[in-house]
């Protein structure tokens, strides 16, 4: 018998037990990893998935006093009453141009000049003429009274008389002639200057020294007038109010006018006048505004916006106190409090605020929102915080 036996038939394969073992464990991974990725994965579906409420939404606005006690607003532009383009009643070239836009100039002050020395030498002429107008009817009326004395002794017949009598007639209508001349002189000498005809201020300059001024610019070359003049005390706000609000205006009715150009500053005004007719296209009608003090910030074709008072309160505004205001609708009660519903990457968060005066379809907020946040307006009964929203129109 062989002492020596083979034990290697004893000898554990761990070459063929490792893959099986691996095997089992990734097995195993497969089934705990692959339902909790569908798990979330579904999780995920599901809340994309989940039901869009759809909202309106508005934005917290300041209000001022004077806003919240307006019963009408309208757009309108400043504009001068007393507004002319200036011009010479002469053609020629103009020589001289003594304004330059926003000069201010007095009534009569002569802002331009055409070139004029033929009307100058014709004037010249034409006071010459008077003056050998003149000098004829002296020696003819000298004449006349040396016959008529001359009849009176005898010495002259009625026949001279006569023709020295007509002679000096005459010669009172040829002085009456020349000097009707030297006016008409004086008059086209005084066409070729061009003066303000009333105090204001140079808007607009059209023409330059060397170009042609005609009345009516019948050509390209030429200018029709030589600059745009507007009266700055005359100025007043021309605004289109709707047909259907106009039964809100009346004359003499206090207003609040603010310029766009400058928001924070307003000017008090009346409405001066409704004009009596409608623009058909707009559906609107024309009322002027004016201005009860004007200062060198108000300037034509600017544009304003128009508070209507009514006749109750317009005269009592002391102050124009502003506050941040929301539409009533915006306003929600719960559990005793007051709140509003704003977004937030389209999620409804839930804001508690303190409010404070009602101004009309607004609300005052003394606490709780800023100026320019997004509010939902009249909010689904359902609606709760961290609900998903989508904004219309």
């Amino acid at each position: 018998m062989n002492s020596k036996q083979d034990l290697s038939a004893l000898k554990i394969s761990r070459d063929s037990d490792e893959p099986a073992a691996i095997g089992k464990y990734i097995k195993l991974s497969l089934w705990i990893i692959i339902p909790a990725l569908a798990i979330t994965i579904l999780l995920v579906i599901l809340s994309n998935l989940s039901p869009t409420i759809e909202v309106k939404t508005a934005t917290a606005s300041v209000l001022t006093q004077t806003q919240a006690q307006s019963v009408l607003s309208a757009t309108g532009y400043v504009v001068a009453q007393r507004q002319a383009a200036v011009a010479s009643k002469a053609t020629g070239r103009l020589e001289y141009l003594e304004v330059e836009e926003g000069d201010e100039v007095k009534r009569g002050q002569v802002v331009g000049r055409l070139e004029n020395e033929d009307m100058q030498a014709a004037l010249d002429m034409a006071k010459a003429q008077l003056a050998q107008a003149r000098a004829g009817s002296t020696e003819a009326a000298l004449n006349y009274y040396r016959q008529k004395q001359l009849l009176e002794t005898g010495s002259t017949t009625e026949d001279y008389v006569e023709v020295a009598e007509a002679g000096h007639l005459n010669s009172i209508a040829g002085v009456r002639y020349a000097i009707a001349a030297v006016k008409a002189a004086n008059v086209s000498l005084e066409n070729t200057y061009i003066r303000a005809p009333f105090d204001g201020t140079v808007l607009t300059k059209y023409a330059d020294v060397g170009e042609i001024v005609a009345p009516m610019a019948s050509s390209a070359s030429s200018r029709g007038a030589l600059v745009d003049l507007a009266d700055m005390s005359s100025l007043e706000v021309e605004a289109d109010v709707s047909e259907s609000n106009i039964q809100r205006v009346i004359v003499n009715q206090n207003c609040d006018i603010i310029l766009d150009a400058y928001p924070d500053k307003r000017y008090k005004g009346y409405v001066k006048k409704i004009v009596p007719t409608a623009d058909r296209s707009r559906a609107t009608v024309m009322t002027k505004i004016a201005f009860d003090e004007v200062d060198k910030f108000v300037l034509p074709e600017m544009s304003a916006r128009i508070n209507f008072f009514s006749a109750d309160t317009g005269e009592t505004i002391t102050a124009n106190i502003a506050a941040v205001t929301i539409p009533n609708k915006a306003l929600v009660i719960k559990d005793n409090r007051r709140i509003v519903y704003m977004i937030n990457n389209d999620k409804v968060l839930e804001i508690d605020v303190v409010i404070g005066k009602k101004l009309g379809n607004l609300t005052e907020i003394t606490s709780g929102i800023r100026t320019g946040q997004i509010v939902i307006v009249s909010p689904p009964s359902n609606l709760k915080a961290g609900d998903k929203v989508k904004v219309i129109d």
